[in-house]
């Protein structure tokens, strides 16, 4: 396990990771916070607004795709040859890396999502140059805040990085349309939020927990000719939901690729 981790810029996400990390049982003692301005960190944790020295096994690269270009000199020296650059930046590919940090021992990219606080998230991962040690230390890490999913093809890291790191965003507006339906047929709009967020949270701990396919579920709650057969019908209607999915899925996969095309320019 990496003895000593950096967290480089302390935002939403990194914020929740250290969250994970620490209700899994990790020691707040080897993570050190790095960011300009003074923020409210977990006790235990080291925060500085000055530049660390020494080495780190990891440092955890937490900033904006937009702001790479303005921190590489200052992260440059941290991401020495023993050191595994692990970086959450979307739009920004190994090679990419590769090159702006040449002396780091091995890189990786890890793409979770905010259930990373309360160890739920799915968290897509690909890598280079990592010892088996390191390897596995990261997984460990990964699963941890969830799961770890690692890929062979780093191309598809766009697509994981919709599924598993937008994806939230679109079941919580998902969660908002149930409520937005049912109060338009009547129900109380507070209490139709009441209900639509348990019952998601219920379904999704179901499925998590199943050895049946998400569609097998969905069959095996509708009975043929009864009400959720009925409702599941409108659904299925000429595929839209799926072709809906999956427009959305690629609109923000390919805005994921638009972004990086713009960095690299």
């Amino acid at each position: 396990m990496f003895a000593r981790i950096l967290l480089f810029g302390y935002g939403t996400m990194a914020s929740a990771m250290l969250e994970g990390w620490l209700a899994s049982g990790l020691d707040a003692g080897r993570f050190t916070v790095y960011n300009p301005r003074p923020k409210p960190v977990p006790a235990g944790v080291t925060f500085i607004t000055e530049l660390p020295r020494g080495r780190f096994d990891a440092v955890l690269l937490g900033v904006k795709p937009q702001k790479l270009a303005e921190v590489v000199a200052e992260v440059e020296p941290l991401a020495g040859p023993e050191s595994v650059l692990i970086s959450m930046l979307a739009a920004v590919d190994l090679d990419a890396l590769a090159t702006r940090f040449p002396r780091a021992g091995a890189l990786a990219r890890l793409m979770p999502n905010l259930a990373a606080s309360i160890g739920r998230s799915p968290n897509g991962l690909v890598a280079r140059g990592l010892a088996d040690e390191q390897r596995e230390s990261l997984t460990d890490l990964a699963e941890r805040l969830g799961s770890a999913e690692w890929l062979a093809d780093e191309t598809q890291f766009d697509l994981v990085a919709a599924l598993a790191g937008s994806g939230p965003g679109f079941v919580y507006r998902f969660i908002d349309a149930l409520a937005g339906g049912a109060a338009a047929l009547g129900l109380e709009r507070a209490q139709a939020e009441r209900l639509a967020r348990q019952m998601v949270a219920g379904a999704a701990l179901l499925a998590a927990d199943s050895p049946y396919a998400p569609g097998e579920l969905a069959r095996r709650v509708a009975s043929p000719g009864g009400t959720t057969q009925k409702g599941l019908d409108v659904l299925d209607e000429g595929a839209a939901l799926q072709q809906l999915v999956t427009r959305c899925l690629a609109a923000t996969r390919d805005r994921g690729r638009e972004l990086r095309a713009g960095l690299a320019d």
